[in-house]
């Protein structure tokens, strides 16, 4: 955990803060057919990437550098990059994407400095090693040499990312909801 008293907030909020986030996108959210279908395209994207990740994360064990983890350090965070986009599109509102950009920009420059400390502690040098051929979060560079470990299902299971697919498919039913019973944003 960060010594940064801040930082040590907005990474103990950002669950929380997520929590209410996305009950205001459900207010707002004034979905169509087009906007939903559209955005689930966009969540099988963010999903897609997400499973890749958790596919290969030995959480703690061994630094994860295989699979999304040659081209970017934190698939997982560019995973809920993609799906914020994709809810953003769906609801089919300005003030969902205001709503995502915020909470994106506030939490997760936090999120991810947390997260490189923490594997700056558990893999000195190796990480360091890394990270200078790896970028960040965008994956713009060519990926790091070499295949590492295979995709495994049982680390996705045992990183229970299935609760990214059934919060995910949770938030189209919403959607779904809300556009057949044609309930307005009060804004």
């Amino acid at each position: 955990m960060p010594e940064n008293p801040f930082l040590k907030a907005l990474y103990r909020w950002r669950v929380r803060t997520a929590f209410f986030a996305f009950l205001f996108v459900l207010v707002l959210a004034e979905p169509t057919v087009v906007s939903i279908g559209v955005g689930i395209l966009i969540s099988l994207a963010g999903l897609a990437v997400r499973t890749w990740a958790s596919g290969h994360l030995r959480k703690d064990k061994s630094l994860a550098v295989s699979g999304p983890y040659r081209y970017t350090r934190n698939p997982l965070y560019l995973g809920n990059f993609i799906l914020g986009i994709s809810l953003s599109v769906g609801s089919h509102s300005l003030w969902v994407g205001a709503v995502f950009a915020v909470y994106f920009l506030m939490f997760y420059p936090a999120i991810v400095h947390v997260e490189r400390e923490r594997m700056k502690t558990l893999f000195p040098g190796e990480y360091d090693a890394y990270r200078r051929f790896v970028p960040l979060f965008f994956p713009f560079r060519r990926p790091l040499r070499g295949r590492g470990a295979p995709f495994s299902w049982k680390l996705y299971a045992r990183n229970r990312e299935y609760r990214a697919l059934i919060g995910t498919a949770v938030f189209w039913a919403v959607m779904a909801v809300k556009l057949l019973l044609h309930l307005p944003s009060p804004f």
